[in-house]
């Protein structure tokens, strides 16, 4: 919603608001609006929910709004080059890495789990390809230790609505945006997240698992087994090797619950059993006393 905002605080006259159909959510399972469905809404803004923008019906629905500027940002949907040859000055997306690194669906979580030290948001120029259009705007941002799928998630959305807001101001100044083509050298790929990888498997390296605790939160969530136990991991930190076995329990206290990894050893610090909640790994062990270790 933070890029909604921004075309808002920029005094743009919105022609519609474009976001997925109601989706069913909660226990009840009950059709929920989408938050970018209600602030629009809110806004007193036009809100279209085609199921496709493949459709005859859907694009002569855009055509007839005539918009100067498409502005697309986890839309989660294919826009066909028809549907991008409609606004006059084309289709923007905002991107939440530095391009061409990491293209696709999932550009956060993979920069975590790659371990870099660096991502940002590009405003870029769409094509029919994946994530290749020209970059008209971009802006670095350093990736903190601790940061989560989700706290990166939220940083960047901020910025990007500030890169979004930027060239809206630009580009309603008379500015024309210089739309610089990617190189071809450094192109990477953020594959969609699968469930499967959320595993930690004790035979990889204790800051590779560090980093998928990070990556998927909050989402689809580390799991582990732990002394025969499957449960989800929220919170960890990487540690020095200690000689033993690959999950092996080497120490578990008030501290968290450190496990060998094949290089170095994970400390669980948050954790949580099936039905349970999250708890810190000491309350975990008071459940578990047959577990701590000195």
């Amino acid at each position: 919603m933070p890029h909604l905002h921004a075309c808002l605080a920029e005094n743009v006259e919105i022609a519609a608001v474009y976001t997925q159909p109601d989706r069913p959510a909660g226990r009840g399972r009950a059709l929920a609006a989408s938050p970018v469905k209600q602030a629009a809404l809110a806004a007193g803004l036009i809100v279209e929910q085609p199921e496709s923008l493949k459709s005859l019906a859907a694009q002569a629905r855009l055509h007839e709004l005539a918009p100067d500027l498409l502005v697309v940002v986890a839309y989660g949907l294919i826009l066909p080059r028809r549907v991008l040859e409609i606004p006059r000055l084309g289709c923007w997306n905002v991107h939440a890495s530095l391009l061409p690194r990491w293209r696709g669906a999932a550009p956060i979580q993979r920069a975590i789990l790659a371990g870099d030290t660096q991502t940002g948001v590009c405003l870029m120029r769409m094509e029919a390809g994946l994530d290749t259009g020209p970059v008209l705007l971009r802006r670095e941002f350093s990736i903190a230790s601790r940061d989560t799928g989700g706290s990166l998630h939220d940083k960047l959305a901020e910025l990007g609505a500030q890169v979004l807001g930027d060239g809206l101001r630009r580009t309603l100044g008379g500015e024309v945006l210089h739309a610089e083509p990617q190189p071809e050298a450094g192109v990477t790929y953020a594959h969609k997240l699968e469930k499967s990888e959320a595993r930690l498997d004790w035979n990889e390296s204790a800051i590779a698992l560090e980093r998928k605790v990070r990556a998927f939160d909050p989402w689809p969530v580390a799991e582990a087994d732990v002394s025969g136990e499957r449960v989800r991991v929220w919170a960890a930190q990487a540690l020095a090797g200690t000689g033993a076995s690959p999950g092996t329990i080497v120490a578990a206290g008030k501290h968290g619950i450190d496990v060998a990894c094949s290089e170095g050893a994970l400390r669980i610090l948050q954790l949580q059993r099936a039905g349970g909640r999250v708890v810190s790994a000491a309350d975990y062990l008071n459940a578990r006393p047959e577990l701590k270790r000195a």
